[in-house]
């Protein structure tokens, strides 16, 4: 199963980083108050980006570091003005790529 990292704009302007299988629907949770904490007071705004990994372990492995950026790179990784593999230190991360092959 394909876990993604996804990237939210909140209402104060932050980027709310996780992982989830169904983006649209954490998302949703999200929204309505029902998922992580920090998003129950900065409600968010829409989905800046998503990125799509081979699974749970790689999605948390990037999650970790994603989570450590400035919000200006997160909106650069967003905007694609960086790229995943990019901002993660070298170690494997299995990522999938656009035809849903392995590019790990």
């Amino acid at each position: 199963m394909a876990w993604f990292l996804y990237l939210l704009e909140c209402s104060d302007g932050s980027v709310y980083t996780g992982i989830a299988t169904d983006v649209a629907a954490r998302f949703d949770k999200h929204v309505s108050g029902t998922g992580a904490r920090y998003t129950r007071s900065r409600k968010p705004v829409r989905i800046l980006a998503s990125f799509e990994l081979a699974d749970r372990s790689s999605a948390s492995s990037a999650e970790y570091w994603v989570k450590r950026l400035a919000p200006a790179d997160k909106r650069a990784l967003a905007a694609g003005g960086l790229t995943l593999q990019s901002v993660l230190p070298v170690v494997a991360i299995d990522t999938v790529d656009e035809d849903g092959e392995d590019a790990g």
